[in-house]
């Protein structure tokens, strides 16, 4: 079943905030260079490689010195508005060392859900992509609030499955602060299995998320396997793994059994 991943040409890598931040909410720099190593790598190799990643509002929390996340929502927009643009910055920097261009790509959920903006969003991705450019997406978090209030993107998980769809990608990798689905809580039950392949997420799957989350994020497991469920349906397979070291995307396209593979209807 993972064989067929190995041959994935368009993947879209998806970095949720545990997975670009230290602890403290600020940017964890170490990892993101390492990142842009890897997809300068993948995107060499005659991959097409799309980045969703969060982490505006921790970047704008280090630049405002403040000592925790922000409670409110406007407060939460403060910071996404100063970070996202470092955020950015920090991307720049470490993918001009490989000398891998990047673009971002800033998105709302009216996006997806309007013909002509739904229209121009693709044509940005096409251009992106067929010139070699890594397009970096986020949520435009000082305008749209839904991912911030938790309600709809839920740090960006369903925002990369719509993406996924969007650019027509062959995979979706989720990386997140934990290994993949177990069947309970393995900070809690030791013998909690992890689960390597999931056909189909069902009210079974979902309850079992509800147990087994961990996640420190805005999202959680519950919206991990919701974008799941929506990249599967589009015919997107998709992977769920740890953000501990970006360099698990090598062993991940070399087809080795690494976190949650969801299968999509073409491999049912």
């Amino acid at each position: 079943m993972r064989e067929k991943i190995k041959n994935a040409t368009t993947i879209v890598v998806k970095m949720g905030t545990t997975s670009v931040t230290h602890q403290n909410g600020t940017l964890n720099l170490r990892k993101l260079e390492i990142l842009a190593r890897v997809m300068t790598d993948l995107e060499n190799s005659g991959k097409k490689m799309v980045l969703v990643s969060s982490g505006a509002i921790g970047a704008g929390m280090n630049r405002m010195k403040l000592k925790e996340r922000p409670k409110t929502l406007k407060q939460k927009q403060a910071a996404a508005s100063v970070g996202q643009g470092l955020l950015m910055r920090v991307y720049h920097k470490f993918f001009d060392e490989y000398h891998q261009t990047v673009g971002q790509i800033l998105l709302t959920k009216d996006v997806f859900k309007h013909a002509i903006k739904r229209n121009n969003a693709e044509n940005t991705f096409t251009a992106l992509i067929e010139s070699g450019i890594i397009p970096i997406v986020n949520e435009n978090d000082s305008i749209a609030t839904d991912e911030i209030q938790e309600e709809c993107f839920g740090d960006n998980d369903i925002l990369s499955a719509m993406t996924a769809d969007l650019v027509g990608a062959d995979l979706l990798i989720i990386l997140s602060d934990v290994d993949g689905l177990y069947d309970d809580n393995p900070a809690i039950n030791k013998d909690a299995r992890l689960i390597r392949t999931v056909h189909h997420v069902d009210k079974r799957i979902m309850k079992s998320a509800g147990k087994s989350a961990s996640c420190l994020g805005t999202g959680g497991m519950i919206t991990k396997l919701g974008a799941a469920k929506y990249a599967t349906d589009c015919g997107i397979d998709v992977i769920i793994a740890s953000g501990d070291d970006c360099k698990s995307l090598y062993d991940i396209l070399d087809g080795q059994e690494i976190g949650t593979i969801f299968l999509s209807d073409s491999q049912k």
